[in-house]
């Protein structure tokens, strides 16, 4: 699927839950690899700040994002929105530094987003592919995420409160086209005692009983109810059979665990790619939500670095095997590097290495810690290569390869006895005149141990 933004440009404005302060957003379209952006227009500087995870700075209360001396904060129901509604690129202005709560969900952004439409673009959309289970648990509260490996898009919540009122609940969105309907409506809520602790400190200037579902999980004189009620503009209040005060009514039995995916799906799109795979949060919070997409984070970073990572299975049968190599490589013991080929296409060519100790350089290289010379890592890429290049030949076992140059080698992990490494080299030019120029990776297992940039020319024995 590709990449897509919203078609024009479409405002909403609102008050802050906190500051109580007027806020202005207006949305814009953004070319492909913009990403999600907030821009600060109310400052001098009109400050830029990716939506990305390392740049959340508090989770108190909100998702906060920072970026130098301007931040945006209670972000969360807005990247929500934007998550369920698949936008990958779009330019947000804000004239202030919190997006307005509106009616505490995400139905309010999802609506006016729907208005102005979306558009395709031409680049294909990256992913987070969750190849294996990614874990983050919180000893102290219980609360847990869980990502797993998943065909498509699942998020799963489950709340429990110590509460008669307010205990487990569960909610579930597999894949995008529900979220609309069944997770944006779905509205933030706050016990009674807490509603009253955040106005006994001033932290909810903004706030009113009609944009969260307040919970009375305790009897509550009237009388504290009717001043409670005069703070918030009302004349008075009750609370229902259900025991949450009378000002709202629940759209779904389970609306706060539904709430609480619809922060989950706005605290992991921080990730900046969408997932595929199964999410399970387990009592989540704005801390726990962070903190797990920051290890997301480190496993995509991972995974886009390892994309071109071959697969190996030792069952498969070898594209080349080593008797083979030797009627078509020159090279022999101790300079033959390479064992196997495991996969061979036009353009691209898999070689194989397994390291015992009793590899000739391991004895002097070196006593008590042995580790496969860069040098040599460089020389079987080479090798690799040029068994791509000689099988183009008529008479493979006629030609030689001759190294012209090595530019951009790196090696970022030591390669040691009993492993087994991985050289993958891939043309970057066609072939002219015999002249080669190729790119070469080695890994060993989920770890690029080297790389560098070759250019060869191959000459024909005389």
């Amino acid at each position: 699927m590709n990449q897509r933004t919203i078609a024009g440009t479409v405002s909403i404005s609102g008050v802050g839950l906190h500051t109580g302060q007027q806020v202005n957003l207006t949305f814009k379209s953004a070319p492909t690899g913009h990403g999600v952006k907030f821009k600060r227009t109310d400052l001098d500087e009109q400050p830029l700040m990716n939506v990305d995870v390392n740049r959340v700075v508090s989770t108190e209360r909100s998702t906060t994002l920072g970026g130098g001396s301007a931040t945006v904060s209670t972000i969360e129901h807005l990247l929500s929105a934007l998550s369920g509604l698949q936008i990958d690129n779009i330019l947000i202005e804000i004239d202030g530094g919190e997006v307005p709560i509106l009616d505490g969900s995400a139905s309010p952004y999802v609506e006016v987003l729907q208005q102005v439409g979306f558009e395709e673009q031409d680049t294909p959309r990256d992913y987070f592919v969750v190849e294996e289970p990614i874990t983050f648990r919180d000893e102290t509260t219980g609360s847990e995420i869980v990502a797993l490996p998943y065909d498509g898009f699942e998020v799963v919540s489950m709340i429990d409160f110590d509460s008669p009122v307010l205990g487990q609940q569960y909610a579930t969105l597999r894949g995008y086209e529900d979220y609309a309907e069944e997770i944006a409506p779905c509205r933030t809520f706050v016990f009674l005692h807490e509603l009253e602790a955040l106005f006994e400190h001033d932290l909810i200037r903004g706030g009113d009983l009609t944009n969260a579902i307040v919970i009375a999980d305790r009897h509550v004189p009237q009388p504290r109810l009717d001043s409670l009620a005069q703070k918030m503009g009302k004349d008075t209040v009750e609370v229902t059979e259900q025991g949450i005060l009378n000002t709202l009514d629940l759209k779904f039995h389970n609306e706060p665990a539904r709430h609480k995916l619809l922060d989950v799906m706005g605290d992991i799109s921080l990730l900046g790619v969408p997932i595929r795979g199964r999410i399970l949060a387990t009592k989540p919070g704005h801390r726990v939500n962070v903190a797990f997409t920051k290890l997301l984070k480190k496993a995509y970073l991972d995974q886009r670095r390892l994309k071109g990572r071959p697969q190996y299975n030792p069952n498969d049968e070898p594209v080349y095997n080593v008797e083979q190599i030797l009627e078509i490589m020159p090279h022999r013991y101790p300079f033959l590097l390479i064992d196997k080929i495991i996969e061979k296409g036009e353009n691209h060519i898999v070689g194989l290495k397994n390291l015992s100790f009793n590899e000739a350089f391991f004895q002097g290289h070196f006593p008590g810690n042995h580790v496969m010379p860069g040098v040599l890592q460089i020389e079987a890429m080479a090798q690799t290569g040029g068994l791509l290049v000689l099988t183009q030949q008529e008479d493979p076992g006629n030609w030689d390869t001759y190294f012209l140059k090595i530019e951009n080698a790196k090696f970022k992990n030591f390669v040691v006895p009993g492993d087994t490494i991985l050289f993958k080299m891939e043309l970057i030019a066609p072939v002219r005149r015999g002249i080669c120029q190729m790119r070469g990776t080695a890994y060993v297992g989920n770890k690029l141990v080297s790389e560098a940039d070759l250019v060869a020319q191959i000459v024909r024995r005389s």
